[in-house]
């Protein structure tokens, strides 16, 4: 019989963040259908990612953490590069030419909608998949790893967002937002994974607290310049009875 309580510790995380930020989306959000499909095409990444990581792990060299290099390529494209793309190749087949994503932050709204629902469904794998210690996981992936994909979506829906309303720019910053992302996550996962002692585990939380500053960063600076931001109203309009 399925453990409720764990159930609902394992999915509140990716929901919590998911409304969160919806409400900073203030001043223009997105129709509320688009968000949920946005959230549930996240498990479909997870399909992606699980059919591109058996791929790449056929390469050698990259199935496999024997080695110091060995490490580097899982981390950072067995894991970080293949997750990456899958959630951002569904922002940008889904999501990024509708006419509803209609300023900056919504390149930020769906890639973390959409890599919420890739966490979720990650997270209900990793917690329901364990033997025993589910709530002990679900703890630590709650205030670790949930939080580092968002953080890292943030990251790359910040330059989908500018990428959409640049024009001759728009290659570059798709580029540098799929970058940025596996980067952060990457590092992330290598101090995790790389067996060398506590220092390397307190530099995978540091990486994790920049991202998530970084993430903040992003988000003040989207809505700060969105065209909806009563800043950019002509004074006329701001009048009383206008």
């Amino acid at each position: 019989m399925m453990d409720v309580l764990l159930l609902a510790l394992t999915v509140a995380p990716g929901l919590a963040i998911a409304l969160f930020i919806y409400l900073k989306d203030k001043f223009n959000r997105e129709p509320f259908m688009q968000l949920v499909l946005a959230f549930f095409a996240g498990f479909v990444s997870v399909v992606m990612t699980m059919g591109l990581s058996y791929m790449v792990s056929m390469i050698p060299g990259f199935g496999s953490m024997n080695t110091f290099d060995n490490l580097l390529r899982y981390a950072y494209i067995s894991i970080a590069l293949v997750e990456e793309f899958s959630k951002f190749i569904v922002v940008i087949l889904l999501f990024y030419h509708k006419p509803f994503f209609d300023e900056p932050f919504d390149g930020i709204t769906y890639a973390v909608m959409i890599s919420m629902g890739f966490a979720t469904l990650e997270n209900v794998m990793y917690v329901f998949g364990m033997s025993d210690n589910g709530y002990r996981t679900a703890l630590m992936r709650m205030l670790t790893a949930i939080p580092a994909h968002a953080s890292f979506a943030v990251v790359m829906g910040y330059f989908i967002g500018l990428a959409r309303f640049k024009g001759e720019l728009e290659p570059f910053y798709l580029f540098i937002g799929l970058f940025g992302a596996t980067l952060l996550h990457g590092t992330y996962d290598f101090l995790l994974l790389y067996d060398n002692g506590p220092y390397l585990a307190i530099g995978a939380i540091g990486s994790l607290v920049t991202s998530v500053v970084l993430s903040f960063k992003a988000i003040r600076i989207h809505q700060h310049n969105s065209p909806f931001n009563p800043r950019f109203l002509r004074p006329e309009e701001n009048l009383p009875g206008v």
